[in-house]
């Protein structure tokens, strides 16, 4: 079976609301769906997935330092992921989201990751600005359902 890993860090509950609701998007495809906060998840964790999405609020235009840290230790499977489905969302106050997003990004394409864009409004992966609200609950669903379908297509 399918398996998708949601890792996050969310200090106001926001980023944490987003991977939710992808998670939710995803489990309605069909897929099996783990989520865990940075401080949870292992480099192991994403050995074991065959999609890996990750959140982060922005945090002066990059990723949480927590996303940081879990993205270092993952050295110690680095090669291991090439070729898996990599995905990533953010949340704001104000701006800095795409850069963040761009920040999780290469550091999947640096482990060989397969990286879908979207022609929609988020081209890079879901945002929101705040908490999110209806239209962001709609971008998360379009890029859970467009991630399952993409990671099933996966060998």
């Amino acid at each position: 079976m399918t398996k998708v890993l949601i890792v996050y860090y969310s200090r106001s509950g926001n980023t944490e609301k987003m991977a939710e609701m992808i998670g939710s998007a995803i489990e309605g495809e069909g897929v099996t769906v783990e989520l865990k906060t940075a401080e949870e998840a292992t480099p192991e964790d994403m050995l074991k997935a065959d999609g890996i999405i990750v959140g982060s609020p922005v945090y002066y235009g990059s990723m949480a330092a927590e996303l940081k840290e879990f993205f270092d230790k993952s050295i110690k499977v680095h090669g291991d992921l090439d070729g898996k489905i990599g995905g990533a969302f953010a949340t704001a106050a104000n701006s800095g989201y795409e850069t963040t997003i761009r920040n999780i990004h290469e550091a999947m394409l640096v482990h060989g990751m397969i990286i879908q864009g979207d022609t929609a409004k988020y081209h890079y992966g879901p945002v929101s600005i705040n908490e999110p609200g209806e239209e962001d609950e709609k971008a998360c669903k379009r890029f859970g359902k467009r991630f399952a379908e993409l990671t099933m297509r996966a060998p």
